[in-house]
């Protein structure tokens, strides 16, 4: 998958009289910016930018060797140019020399701006050849890649970060932003709408168990009421029985006994 990541610097020498032709070139010092973010990441690199079994300043010499740039096309003497951009699957390699055959090349993701890395390469150059100018004829294979190390290091930082170096990419990172907000309350809002729904189900729910609740409660008390009923009855004549039983001897009793002593008082006279 393709990015936006600056992933290398390299500085190479191009030997020939004319730079248009056929060259010689000698990589002379290299940065690998990739190996910093990506093992500080966890990551494994394995890319011919970055692999520690591949080199990848051997390959971006062949590129340079099989299609050299116009040294200082369309530039003032002295200045950088010529600038060519190869891309691979998922990396593209942005280069220029000037007429004194110092070359620079950059290599990044292929949606990092060829315009943005042609713009570092033209500072790199500007600095690079003013400080280590009268080096870089006698510079031996990698002899300037310590010595280079903070320079090429400080402008892989400034260029890594698009929004800090190019407006354009700095609005399209504030319109991803704005997108990704929007994307994001959006979802909230979705989410919300759920839970709602949620909310609402089971406040129906709620209201369906409480009517049924309700309906029981009344056919529930009802039936106390009847077996209350039931039970009250079943007392008042289980009492008026008790009663019967108890009162009714003893009335007749009674009336016998009154009656006999009626007659005890009539034989008498």
């Amino acid at each position: 998958m393709s990015d936006d990541k600056l992933r290398c610097a390299l500085v190479y020498r191009i030997d020939s009289e004319d730079v248009e032709s056929s060259a010689t070139v000698t990589v002379i010092a290299k940065y690998d910016h990739a190996a910093d973010y990506e093992a500080h990441a966890g990551a494994t690199t394995e890319s011919f930018y970055g692999g520690r079994d591949k080199d990848y300043a051997e390959a971006v010499e062949m590129v340079i060797s099989n299609d050299p740039p116009d040294a200082g096309a369309g530039s003032e003497p002295g200045s950088i140019g010529g600038f060519k951009v190869v891309q691979s699957d998922s990396h593209q390699v942005v280069y220029g020399a000037d007429s004194e055959g110092l070359c620079l090349a950059v290599i990044t993701g292929l949606r990092y701006p060829s315009r943005v890395a042609t713009q570092m390469l033209v500072e790199l150059h500007k600095d690079y050849s003013k400080q280590f100018g009268g080096d870089i004829k006698s510079a031996t294979s990698n002899s300037l890649t310590r010595k280079s190390k903070q320079i090429l290091t400080s402008i892989c930082s400034k260029y890594s970060n698009l929004g800090n170096v190019d407006k354009a990419s700095a609005l399209v990172g504030k319109v991803n932003e704005v997108k990704s907000q929007m994307q994001d309350n959006i979802a909230s809002m979705l989410s919300n709408i759920e839970k709602t729904e949620d909310i609402s189900d089971q406040a129906n729910s709620l209201n369906e168990q409480a009517s049924v609740f309700k309906k029981k409660s009344v056919d529930l008390r009802n039936q106390m009421r009847c077996k209350n009923l039931k039970m009250t009855l079943l007392l008042v004549g289980l009492v008026t029985a008790i009663l019967a039983v108890i009162l009714i001897p003893l009335i007749v009793k009674a009336k016998n006994a009154s009656g006999g002593g009626n007659e005890n008082d009539d034989g008498g006279n």
